[in-house]
């Protein structure tokens, strides 16, 4: 599945729902990776005071990917 992430709030949402589909919790994620379930709960609902080095470790441990491309016409009416 691919979703769009235009705020933080979203990255928020898909992480948390993610994990959740996964049936994991806070702790099996993060021991997965080595970060802490405080920095998991953060990334959840305050994905923007994280850094990236944590995001990418996550994102890894959700087996989720980030990708970068151009936005086209459509995408910029989405959000932006």
């Amino acid at each position: 599945m691919e979703n769009l992430v235009f705020t933080s709030f979203q990255l928020a949402q898909i992480l948390k729902n993610r994990r959740k589909e996964l049936k994991m919790s806070q702790k099996e994620v993060g021991s997965r990776v080595g970060i802490l379930p405080k920095t998991i709960s953060a990334l959840e609902n305050f994905p923007e005071r994280c850094s990236v080095e944590s995001l990418l470790k996550y994102l890894s441990a959700l087996e989720l990917e980030l990708i970068s491309r151009t936005r086209n016409e459509a995408d910029k009416t989405e959000g932006w």
